[in-house]
């Protein structure tokens, strides 16, 4: 195999496909890339066993062939090479000799008729979601996805895809999230909804590598594993196998009270009251809502923190303590003006919608505290 690609174009295809590299793995040769070089393009594919990550990109090739260099070793050398050409000449079975400029280094390789051989996916659903808004749903549910192995199902998240809309869901047991996104789909005839149960790894990998723009990336689903491809990337993955929990039955319909508050000015409040809360047992912040007055607090035996704002109240007053993590994760995660928040008690869930319609929906259980 000997082939020449630009330095830059190779670093990308590496900083890319390492995503998946497995660290320690039971097969040595997944501590490998492994590099596919034909009909004038390279092909890189890294795998923990599960996930796959390629990319190809164009390059001169004047000996075809397949070769795997180690991992971690080979990128950390390319990312140090200097702006330019590289050439990578695999002579033998044992050796790659890598140049650029006037650098010039090799590495031992391991052979690739070792590496597995993944199969692209050749039937399923395709689901076709713009790049940005993908990753700005990903990006949005993620802190919601379970990382307690006790209960696998959490650990990833569901997408629910009908012919009008996309949803995106995460729950740990603890907090809800769920992003949606409103435009048409093309489904298989005969099929109303695709779902899918999407381990949290591989979404936060996909967000990782998924471009800014407005382009598709296209899904393909099918019962046991999805392929993503975009641009010059292709990412494979298992889905988790079961029932994902029924969020509509969690989510409350009715509210006894609705508060309205300046989203920047409660999240500036709830990070100051979050340092006294850390400090503090339980790591818990007060709301209080009365007389269109929002009054934030926390406590530790080190002092307290109290914060007073204007808020919009309709419905009971109501006095409720949030795991000051849990309430952070959400009220970052709103991009609205104000923050509408719905309550029935201060033992009930607590619902973080848009103020009007929107596309979104966060749940957080309340710490129940005894005076």
């Amino acid at each position: 195999m000997i082939f020449t690609m630009n330095s830059q174009d190779l670093l990308e295809g590496l900083n890319t496909v390492t995503r998946a590299l497995a660290a320690r793995s039971a097969k040595q040769i997944l501590e490998g890339i492994l590099i596919t070089a034909a009909e004038d393009r390279v092909r890189l594919t890294c795998s923990d066993g599960s996930l796959v990550i390629e990319y190809t990109n164009a390059a001169d090739i004047k000996e075809e062939g397949q070769a795997v260099l180690p991992g971690k070793l080979f990128a950390e050398l390319i990312r140090k090479m200097p702006v330019g050409d590289v050439s990578i000449t695999v002579a033998d079975r044992r050796t790659a000799v890598i140049r650029c400029m006037k650098n010039r280094s090799s590495l031992a390789i391991m052979n690739a008729d070792e590496y597995p051989e993944f199969q692209p996916l050749r039937s399923g659903s395709v689901v076709k979601i713009p790049q940005n808004k993908l990753r700005d749903m990903i990006s949005r549910v993620s802190f919601a996805i379970a990382t307690d192995e006790s209960r696998q199902i959490l650990t990833g998240s569901l997408l629910e895809v009908s012919r009008t809309e996309a949803r995106l869901v995460a729950l740990d047991g603890f907090r809800l999230a769920m992003q949606k996104l409103f435009q048409p789909f093309e489904l298989p005839d005969g099929v109303d909804v695709v779902k899918a149960i999407i381990p949290g790894k591989v979404l936060n990998e996909l967000s990782r590598i998924l471009p800014d723009d407005d382009a598709f990336c296209n899904m393909l689903i099918e019962k046991n594993r999805m392929e993503c491809t975009f641009g010059n990337i292709r990412l494979t993955s298992g889905l988790l196998a079961g029932e994902y929990i029924d969020y509509r039955r969690i989510l409350p319909s009715d509210f006894r009270t609705e508060a309205r508050a300046n989203r920047v000015s409660v999240q500036d409040a709830i990070d100051r009251a979050s340092l006294m809360a850390r400090e503090g047992k339980n790591n818990l912040i007060r709301m209080s809502f009365h007389d269109d007055i929002l009054k934030i607090t926390s406590n530790a035996e080190l002092g307290d923190v109290e914060e007073e704002m204007d808020a919009s109240l309709h419905g009971d007053p109501i006095d409720i303590a949030f795991n000051a993590r849990y309430i952070t994760d959400v009220i970052r995660n709103v991009s609205d003006e104000n923050l509408c928040m719905k309550f029935n008690s201060n033992i009930s869930p607590c619902v973080v919608v848009p103020e009007s319609g929107g596309d979104f929906i966060y749940l957080i259980l309340p710490v129940r505290v005894f005076q």
